[in-house]
């Protein structure tokens, strides 16, 4: 109840990503992920991987890169109707073999629960994933719970220069990445904090392993909107 009154709390507000990432770790819960799909393309909300960072930053970028178009459920998410929140589990039996190898054998996860959330700004996928190894999947009441809490943080949640990915981060590991995304070098961000090139650096390498990337390329894709 703790955790579910601090996602309520946060509401809107930038602080609701680590919230929302603590409140659904729970047995059968590896990987977490938040897309939201807008008139000509997919956005990436939140990618997160309890245990390998890397591996969530990666299957992010590269479902954004054109792969979200083979995804079986995306059908259902752009046929849902408004106020929509409908639990699918899904084993990877449906996809292409092409697909299912990318995002389910190759990076070692089993099954996940889906939760198509539509509101009325957003149409969400949010996904709940299994390793290999995992005894059960995640439980579907505590997806769609956590796929609600979800769904009217972004309803809710004013325009923001920061996108939300980020919202992981800590401030200066975000400062560190919004200079980044605006082309300034690490010498010009280290000024603009007040810091040594070094400590930009070192917020740097925090920010990309929190957000499971290893490059500007990475951000970038993950970021985009």
């Amino acid at each position: 109840m703790e955790k579910i009154d601090a996602c309520l709390a946060a509401l809107g507000t930038d602080g609701f990503a680590q919230r929302f990432v603590d409140f659904s770790a729970a047995p059968g819960v590896d990987q977490l992920m938040v897309f939201d799909l807008g008139s000509d393309r997919m956005r990436c909300l939140l990618s997160y991987h309890y245990s390998n960072a890397v591996l969530a930053g990666t299957l992010a970028s590269e479902y954004l890169d054109g792969w979200y178009l083979r995804d079986p459920l995306l059908p259902l998410l752009e046929k849902a109707l408004p106020q929509t929140l409908n639990v699918v589990e899904v084993d990877g039996a449906e996809m292409d073999e092409a697909y299912r190898a990318k995002f389910f054998e190759s990076p070692g996860l089993r099954a996940k629960t889906t939760v198509i959330a539509v509101g009325t700004r957003h149409r969400l996928f949010v996904s709940f994933y299994a390793s290999e190894g995992t005894a059960t999947p995640c439980d579907p009441r505590l997806a769609k719970l956590a796929s609600r809490l979800a769904l009217l943080h972004f309803e809710t949640a004013h325009a923001s220069a920061t996108p939300a990915p980020l919202n992981v981060l800590s401030e200066r590991e975000k400062a560190v990445c919004l200079g980044i995304l605006s082309g300034h070098k690490a010498e010009v961000i280290a000024a603009d904090l007040g810091v040594a090139p070094s400590s930009v650096v070192t917020y740097r390498k925090r920010a990309y392993a929190k957000l499971g990337i290893t490059s500007r390329a990475g951000l970038f894709a993950i970021c985009a909107d």
